[in-house]
C-alpha cells in the first residue's frame, strides 16, 4: 500500500528507536551545531560542485536551500530523537566523477546517507558502492535513469521531472505561447544530461511533426574553450527555436553571440542552463527577451506552501533560484528518514527498504513523488516556466506554475531515454 506523507516542517514527535551504536551516520551525541543538545544526531553527506566547477553558483545555492530545510525541521523538532546535520560531511567535488568517487569514499563511511550526489556520470560512477553498502542519496541530477527501479537500485530519490520529460513539458508550453516550432537545435553537453535532454526533444518532435535539424554535442568552456562550433552550425541553418542543454556560461555565450549574429528565433533552457549572474553579463538583454527556462519545482516568488515556507526560512535573500530547488529536493529524504525513525529502525538497510512505496507531497513545490515503481507516472509530471527578469528578486520571474503536457499523456516510456 503507498504512504502518503503530506510534508510540513513540524516535528514528527520524539519517537524512540532502537539504533545500533555501529549504525553509520547515527549517534546519540548531539550535533556540533545542535538546537536541542539532548537529542541525537543524524549525518547526511553532500557531494556538490561547490567551488569552480561549471555549476559551482547552482551548487552552492542547492546548499543554501538544503541547509535552510534542515535548520527548520531542527528548530520544530528534528526526526524522532534527533537532529540532522548536513554540513560536517558536505565536500566539494567540482563536478568531476574522479573527484567525486575520491570524495565518496571519504564521506560514505561517517553518514546515513546522502543528502545529495551531484551529477549523472558522477552519481553513477559511485553507484556500486552504494549498491554494496546500501547507501541511498538525494538526486542532485534529473536523469530520467533515476525513475526506474531496474537503473537506480532503489537507492535514489530524485524530483519532479527528468531532463528528458523536461524537454517535452518546456516544447508543449512553448508550442502553445508563443508558435509551433517545425525545426529545432539542440546543444547539449555530451553524456547522461545533455542526450537524456536531446532525446526528449526528439520524441517531441515526432509525436508532434517536427524535425530536429541539428544535434549538436559540446561541453563547459573550461574543457572546450568556447562555444564557437555550435553557433556557427547554428547560424548556417537557424532553426525556429534552439534548445540548451548546457550550463549557465555556455548559455550566456550562445544566446548573446547568436543575438548579435542576427538570429531571430528563440531559446529553451533546461534547469541548469540558467543562473541570476547571467544578468550581469553582457547576453542579458537576449536573454531576458529570447529565452525560457524550466524548472520542476516552485521558483523563489512561488505560491505554493512550500515555497512560502522557504521564503520565510531564508535567513537573506538567496544568491539564486536553485536554493528553492535544494529546499524542495529535500522533502523526500525527510519522509524517507522520518518513516524509518516511526518504524523502529533507523538505519541504511531500512531506508532503502521503506524507500520502495513511498509518495511524498512536497507541500505543493512538485507534483506527488511516488518511488521504487517499475516505472515513473510520467503523465502527472509539471514543469514551472521561468524567463530572466531583471525586475524581480533573483532575476528571475514565474511565467507558469503548474504546466502539464499533452505530449506526455500520449508518449510511452518504458525505459530511460539514455544509459
Amino acid at each position: 500500500m503507498t504512504v502518503l506523507l503530506v510534508l510540513g516542517l513540524v516535528s514528527t514527535g520524539a519517537c524512540s528507536t532502537s539504533t545500533p551504536a555501529a549504525t553509520p551516520g547515527v549517534t546519540h551525541h548531539p550535533c556540533p551545531h545542535a538546537v536541542d543538545r539532548n537529542k541525537g544526531c543524524i549525518y547526511l553527506g553532500v557531494l556538490s560542485d561547490l567551488n569552480n566547477g561549471p555549476f559551482a553558483q547552482l551548487g552552492k545555492s542547492l546548499q543554501e536551500g538544503q541547509l535552510a530545510f534542515w535548520n527548520e525541521v531542527n528548530k520544530q523538532g528534528g526526526i524522532g530523537d534527533y537532529e540532522i546535520d548536513i554540513a560536517t560531511y558536505t565536500r566539494d567535488t567540482a563536478y568531476d566523477p574522479r573527484r567525486h568517487i575520491t570524495e565518496f569514499g571519504n564521506v560514505a563511511p561517517h553518514v546515513l546517507a546522502l543528502a545529495m550526489s551531484f551529477g549523472t556520470a558522477q552519481t553513477l560512477g559511485v553507484l556500486a558502492e552504494m549498491d554494496e553498502a546500501n547507501l541511498v542519496t538525494s538526486a542532485g541530477t534529473l536523469w530520467s535513469g533515476w525513475q526506474y527501479r531496474s537503473t537506480d537500485r532503489g537507492l535514489v530519490l530524485d524530483g519532479g521531472f527528468s531532463y528528458c520529460t523536461e524537454a517535452v513539458l518546456g516544447l508543449d508550453w512553448f508550442a502553445q505561447n508563443y508558435y509551433r516550432p517545425r525545426t529545432l537545435d539542440v546543444v547539449a553537453y555530451r553524456g547522461n544530461y545533455g542526450g537524456d535532454y536531446a532525446s526528449g526533444a526528439l520524441k517531441w518532435a515526432l509525436d508532434n511533426g517536427a524535425t530536429i535539424t541539428s544535434r549538436i554535442d559540446t561541453g563547459p568552456d573550461s574543457e572546450v574553450g568556447n562555444q564557437d562550433i555550435p553557433i556557427a552550425e547554428i547560424m548556417a541553418d537557424p532553426p525556429d527555436l534552439v534548445l540548451l542543454a548546457t550550463g549557465p556560461t555556455e548559455t550566456a555565450e550562445i544566446v548573446g553571440k547568436l543575438a548579435k549574429s542576427g538570429y531571430t528565433g528563440r531559446f529553451l533552457g533546461s534547469t541548469p542552463t540558467w543562473n541570476g549572474a547571467l544578468l550581469d553579463t553582457s547576453a542579458a538583454r537576449a536573454l531576458t527577451t529570447m529565452y525560457n527556462y524550466t524548472s520542476p519545482f516552485d521558483g523563489w516568488d512561488g505560491n505554493s506552501t512550500g515555497a512560502q515556507r522557504a521564503r520565510a526560512a531564508a535567513p537573506a535573500e538567496p544568491t539564486d533560484f536553485g536554493y528553492n530547488i535544494g529546499w524542495a529536493m529535500s522533502y523526500p529524504m525527510k519522509a524517507l528518514l522520518t518513516k524509518a525513525a516511526e518504524s523502529g529502525e533507523l538505519d541504511r538497510s531500512t531506508l532503502r527498504k521503506l524507500l520502495a512505496g513511498l509518495t511524498v507531497d512536497s507541500e505543493g513545490m512538485a507534483a506527488p513523488q511516488s518511488y521504487g515503481r517499475d516505472e515513473p507516472d510520467i503523465a502527472a509530471q509539471r514543469a514551472v516556466i521561468n524567463v530572466p527578469d531583471a525586475t524581480t528578486s533573483l532575476g528571475s520571474r514565474t511565467v507558469a506554475a503548474d504546466f502539464r503536457s499533452p505530449t506526455l499523456q500520449r508518449i510511452s516510456l518504458h525505459e530511460p531515454c539514455t544509459r
